[in-house]
């Protein structure tokens, strides 16, 4: 039954058209199993409209009109859990980010399962990049709060991904917690360590870090702009 859900859920998404010249597919898969309680979560999708939103990110999503950059956004917590926000949806336009960021703003929480199935979401973000074969550059983003606990081990989905030509990178998101002084810091290194060892693959791929949630929208900002300004300069040469 799980397996055809995210079949379901592979087709319709790929069912949206893709763009005859597009310069990369970047799926952002957003963390909402049970650590993230319901102000972290709004913390989150703010944080992605605050970053696609910020001028050096739109500048750099625009910079090549005739290769545009096709953009998506699902959630995922337990095994049996995903979702799509934002299907494959090509950036040509101010308009569209406004779109975009209109359904974030509007998007509720849903019921999650708590679970942690990080390898469950690489390997459907990969499902995801796959229906996109015209993109020049295939990247899966990763948010997590914490390592996987259900399904298969990432380190063992990633070799597959990898073989396939998709980056991932990856947005570690620390403890936030007051009061805690320097033992913030010693979680996220041990959280971005494994990040780094089980989860982040492809040519140039890194982790970005986030000192609580009320940091995210500046850590997806500066990570947008480490992905898709390279890219952007090439394809202008």
């Amino acid at each position: 039954m799980r397996n055809l859900m995210i079949l379901g859920m592979v087709s319709a998404v790929s069912a949206q058209p893709s763009h005859a010249n597009c310069r990369q597919a970047l799926a952002l898969a957003l963390d909402v199993s049970g650590s993230v309680d319901l102000r972290e979560y709004r913390l989150q999708l703010d944080g992605v409209v605050t970053a696609l939103n910020h001028p050096d990110v739109v500048a750099a999503l625009l910079a090549v009109p005739t290769a545009p950059v096709s953009l998506m956004i699902y959630e995922w917590s337990g095994p049996e859990d995903q979702a799509v926000l934002i299907p494959w949806t090509p950036v040509t336009g101010a308009e569209t980010l406004a779109s975009i960021s209109a359904t974030l703003a509007e998007t509720e929480r849903r019921d999650a399962t708590p679970g942690t199935a990080l390898g469950v979401a690489m390997r459907l973000g990969a499902k995801f990049l796959e229906a996109q074969p015209n993109c020049w550059k295939h990247t899966l983003d990763i948010s997590g709060d914490g390592q996987s606990n259900l399904g298969p081990r990432p380190r063992d989905v990633k070799a597959g991904i990898a073989a396939k030509g998709i980056t991932i990178n990856g947005l570690v998101i620390g403890a936030d917690a007051p009061g805690i002084g320097d033992r913030r810091q010693s979680e996220i290194g041990e959280l971005s360590s494994y990040f780094r060892a089980e989860v982040i693959t492809g040519p140039d791929a890194f982790v970005q870090t986030a000192i609580g949630f009320e940091a995210y929208a500046e850590a997806m900002t500066a990570k947008l702009k480490r992905e898709l300004d390279g890219l952007a300069i090439s394809a202008l040469q």
